[in-house]
């Protein structure tokens, strides 16, 4: 019977009657059996519209129904004395998906923060997500009950996935467990989670949570390069000590508020000329990033390198474009997915790194975190060394081109802010200003990259801020929170406000 009354009413009225379903935590099937129960105890037999259909289309176009709380009583109602549509109608909808792990307990202060901030929130969870989490947990601070079953028959009379595939706009994944990442990867579907996030055209955004050697694991990093390359945006998965003992890596779901950024970014839809604001300090801004080592060809199959491995440039240019920067990545070899909202350019050596950073130019900031080799082979070694009776060969180096200080001096396209870094083994400081002269840039970052110190490969890192008022030095980190903390420093320079 609610079947068939909903399938037959016109659109206009099924999405007034969804409206009005999700305001009261209802099915549409439960509003519509209320519906009718109320019209047809209120009014005289020979009043009475001749069919169901008839009598809720009758019902809903009335004004008084648009969708507001179930009424406790049959007293009449004031008329709203606000010209603004209803809430309801205008509210931003997040659809939250919550997937099996840990993490599902930060979804709760998750589904907090956005209703703080006027969003409407429905919830999906997964079977895994109900062992961590309870729906009567999620239902009270959502102010509905989650959808749990692809096969309920109290929604899905209506396609229930593909209403709530649809009726939002946007959705967020947190936490996303691996396996859903693979099931999403792969275009799987049996469950509620994977039909809806298959069947929807809406924007997702995705916060990756599990164990770090999950994170690592060549499947995983296979799989969020297709979800990204399908436009799947990603915040996190950030790096520490995760829930299981003695475990530390990258892996930790990123904090709900910046998860709320990141749904703000995304639904703020500001332009690349939008004037600047707190949640997108750099907005307007464009941003060149170095990152990673160069590989200098000694003969065919060996080269000159470092071990560094470019995570501190990727989390830097991740912060950037988070803050709203256009941000232009230069990366030499790495094995690093490419950050969303991030336009990477890869290259091998120190002089292809110089040809793209002169080509992505102008730019507002120049940041040169790259461990660029110092020098390379004198001339091309076409056939592979071979170890012969005379001993190792002599190889004739030659100096790499210096990026960092070609850009400082340029005359014209120079960027506002250029901002070198030292990788040091010893006197840190020390070495660091006078790179600082010598370049001529305006910042440099100096870390200790001895191996005492892990930075060199590593998920954390100490730095030192030196600048021409001196010394800043910075508490040890996470390469992601040095890279917030660096971003933040230059939104205040270039925004004119104190740091």
């Amino acid at each position: 019977m609610g079947s068939l009354t909903v399938r037959n009413l016109p659109e206009a009225v099924k999405k007034r009657l969804r409206l009005r379903a999700a305001a009261n935590g209802r099915s549409m099937e439960e509003e519509v059996r209320l519906l009718l129960a109320e019209k047809s105890g209120d009014a005289p037999a020979a009043a009475r519209p001749e069919s169901p259909v008839s009598m809720i289309s009758a019902w809903m176009s009335r004004p008084e129904d648009a969708p507001v709380a179930a009424r406790t009583d049959n007293r009449a109602k004031p008329a709203r004395q606000s010209a603004e549509p209803p809430p309801a109608a205008t509210a931003r909808r997040i659809l939250l998906i919550i997937s099996g792990g840990i993490a599902a307990y930060k979804s709760l202060d998750l589904i907090r923060r956005l209703r703080e901030r006027a969003y409407t929130v429905r919830v999906v969870m997964t079977r895994a997500a109900q062992e961590f989490v309870t729906s009567l947990s999620v239902g009270a601070i959502a102010g509905e009950k989650p959808f749990t079953e692809l096969f309920d028959q109290a929604s899905e009379f209506d396609v229930g996935h593909i209403r709530l595939a649809r009726d939002t706009d946007l959705i967020v994944v947190a936490p996303a467990a691996a396996d859903l990442m693979a099931k999403m990867a792969h275009g799987h579907a049996n469950d509620l989670a994977t039909a809806v996030l298959l069947a929807t055209d809406r924007p997702i955004l995705l916060a990756p949570a599990m164990n770090p050697r999950m994170w690592s694991n060549s499947a995983t990093q296979r799989n969020l390069k297709i979800l990204l390359a399908d436009g799947v945006l990603t915040v996190g998965p950030n790096a520490g000590e995760m829930a299981e003992s003695g475990e530390v890596g990258t892996g930790r779901m990123a904090e709900p508020l910046d998860i709320v950024a990141a749904v703000e970014k995304r639904l703020a839809g500001a332009t690349a000329d939008a004037p600047p604001s707190r949640a997108r300090p750099l907005a307007g801004k464009h941003i060149i990033i170095t990152a990673g080592p160069t590989h200098e060809p000694i003969d065919p199959v060996r080269y000159i390198a470092n071990r560094s491995s470019g995570k501190q440039g990727f989390a830097i240019a991740r912060a950037a474009a988070d803050a709203g920067a256009k941000v232009t990545l230069i990366s030499g070899p790495v094995a690093l997915p490419d950050p969303s909202g991030v336009k990477i350019v890869r290259v091998q050596t120190a002089q292809a790194m110089l040809v793209a950073v002169q080509a992505a130019l102008p730019a507002d900031v120049g940041i040169f975190a790259a461990a660029v080799a110092d020098w390379r082979i004198a001339g091309d070694i076409v056939q592979k060394l071979k170890k012969d009776a005379g001993g190792p060969p002599k190889l004739e180096l030659v100096e790499n081109p210096d990026i960092l200080a070609t850009v400082s001096r340029l005359k014209t396209k120079r960027p506002a802010l250029v901002i070198g870094f030292a990788a040091e083994t010893e006197k840190v400081i020390e070495h660091a200003k006078a790179k600082l002269k010598r370049k001529g840039s305006d910042w440099i970052v100096a870390n200790d990259v001895s191996a005492e110190g892990g930075a060199m490969g590593g998920d954390d890192n100490t730095v030192h801020l030196i600048t021409a008022a001196g010394v800043e030095s910075w508490p040890a980190q996470s390469k992601d929170g040095v890279a917030r903390q660096l971003v933040a420093r230059i939104a205040n320079a270039l925004n004119g406000e104190p740091s």
